[in-house]
């Protein structure tokens, strides 16, 4: 299994998206500031989720809600 994520920055709002097969530990390296990209915006919440079956349906869709229909969306759902 595979999950598509957003997140938001509890410091100052800025979404970030991704897609990994454990999602636990993924959240557990942005807020620890295991990541380079983007380890100045932690601590972060986790504000939206989509399960997928495959590694290339997770790619789909995060490349969907990296998009301009897909961050409108996000907007949408994420107050």
């Amino acid at each position: 299994m595979y999950s598509v994520y957003v997140l938001k920055s509890l410091k100052n709002g800025k979404k970030y998206t991704g897609q990994t097969n454990c999602l636990e530990r993924r959240l557990y390296q942005h807020n620890n500031e295991e990541t380079k990209s983007n380890k100045v915006n932690a601590p972060f919440e986790l504000v939206f989720v989509q399960e997928c079956e495959t590694r290339s349906e997770s790619v789909i869709i995060e490349k969907y809600l990296k998009s301009g229909a897909g961050r409108d969306f996000i907007k949408y759902i994420v107050v």
